[in-house]
């Protein structure tokens, strides 16, 4: 019987940088991942993982060029792990805990968090005691409120906190929070306002939804 031809790849075909990502967004997307790691990828990826890294000089360089999220990137920023903490209080209306972390509202998994300060109980005891440790001095006064702004406009980090955490992370007006619908759009709102002389300080800032801070604008 005549043999039946076969077919035999070519050996040490060349990857293009361009089929790499190209690649490396189809597996995020199937997974409805905004990044992926080196693990994930080994399991649905067309290529090896090896080669990613040396076609880019790193997995996280191939991941950035992707336009995805950094996996288990380093020296991440006490400010930035603060603020993504911070992010998902506001969110959640509570505490976050462990599985927050999967929330695809994090920016980062628990892995940082542990690097950096051992355990998530250090960090969320960290975040807190940097949180509070900012001085809180304001006007009380309406007098104190037409003097010459000496504030900007936005609330630091810190700031932010201490008031959404005053109000509960409820809305001042309509008593909406994100603890009881997701959709919910925490804003901080100048009681007088920033442009008429209020200052950006605990005492003239205010939670309310986005909803209610559309509205008063609108007034």
């Amino acid at each position: 019987m005549e043999k039946k031809f076969e077919f035999i790849s070519a050996k040490k075909t060349p990857i293009s940088e361009e089929e790499i990502i190209a690649d490396l967004k189809l597996v995020a997307k199937n997974l409805n991942e905004k990044n992926i790691t080196s693990r994930q990828y080994a399991e649905y990826g067309k290529y090896d993982c090896t080669t990613v890294s040396r076609k880019f000089g790193s997995w996280n360089q191939a991941l950035e060029i992707a336009g995805l999220k950094l996996s288990n990137e380093s020296n991440i920023s006490d400010e930035r792990l603060y603020n993504n903490l911070l992010n998902l209080w506001e969110h959640l209306g509570r505490q976050p805990s462990r599985r927050d972390l999967t929330n695809k509202l994090s920016e980062f998994s628990q892995s940082p968090y542990n690097r950096r300060f051992t355990t998530w109980t250090n960090a969320l005891q960290s975040f807190v005691i940097w949180a509070n440790n900012e001085e809180i001095n304001a006007p009380t006064n309406a007098e104190n409120f037409t003097k010459k702004i000496s504030t900007g406009r936005d609330p630091s980090l810190r700031l932010r906190f201490q008031v959404m955490r005053r109000d509960n992370f409820t809305c001042q007006q309509c008593g909406a929070s994100p603890a009881k619908d997701p959709s919910v759009e925490l804003h901080l709102d100048h009681i007088f306002p920033w442009s008429k002389g209020g200052q950006t300080t605990y005492e003239n800032l205010q939670t309310l939804c986005s909803k209610c801070n559309l509205g008063k604008s609108n007034l």
